[in-house]
């Protein structure tokens, strides 16, 4: 039986966007159990850079112990160029220790949840939002045709229609909601609903 303690996930007190979207990323990892063979026992420092902004973080991995901070400022044993708006996904090879580099990017693409539960959660977390809709229909076009999931109660109805995939990397945060409606994601409800579901959308993306 596997004994490995919980890895612990700890960012900046005062985070980046760019820290808290690695400690998000990486906090959904370790709790579904994805990559532990790195966040558990893995020892090391790991750049991260944007490919197209200044952005940058370090992640440490120590002890079961993994530290988010903003900017390297020292040298590391990996070093990772990723699009941010891409689930991380690498625009160039990494550079020195391709193994550390390799494990620190499958953590940080972890699998999507099933739409339906990430729907659910991404309620839970942004039903406070002053202006949040009262109602949250989620419509995913599954092979057996389209299927519905609803919730809250009330008179104010916001609906986002899509395939699992997208609904899923939207309410978990993996993608902005903007771009995926650039990439398919239908929405029916007001602007000033889309400005707090863009609101709600960032909450989950960063963790805030």
């Amino acid at each position: 039986m596997d004994q490995r303690a919980p890895v612990r996930i700890e960012i900046d007190d005062d985070a980046t966007p760019v820290v808290r979207l690695l400690g998000r990323t990486l906090r959904d990892a370790a709790r579904t159990g994805h990559a532990p063979e790195v966040l558990g026992r893995g020892t090391g420092t790991v750049a991260v850079r944007s490919h197209d902004t200044p952005q940058a973080a370090t992640v440490t991995l120590h002890g079961g112990v993994v530290t988010v901070t903003g900017g390297v400022f020292a040298p590391t044993d990996a070093t990772l160029v990723v699009d941010l708006e891409s689930r991380f996904a690498p625009t160039q090879d990494p550079e020195d220790d391709a193994e550390l580099a390799g494990g620190m990017l499958r953590a940080l693409r972890p699998p999507l949840p099933p739409w339906r539960e990430a729907a659910e959660h991404f309620w839970e977390v942004t039903r406070g939002i002053h202006g949040i809709p009262d109602v949250l229909v989620a419509v995913a076009g599954e092979p057996e045709g389209p299927q519905e999931a609803r919730f809250g109660a009330g008179p104010s109805t916001y609906r986002m229609v899509g395939t699992p995939e997208a609904l899923a990397g939207v309410f978990t945060g993996a993608d902005y909601l903007l771009t995926s409606l650039e990439s398919g994601l239908r929405v029916q409800g007001t602007l000033s609903q889309l400005s707090v579901m863009t609101a709600a959308s960032w909450k989950v993306r960063f963790d805030v």
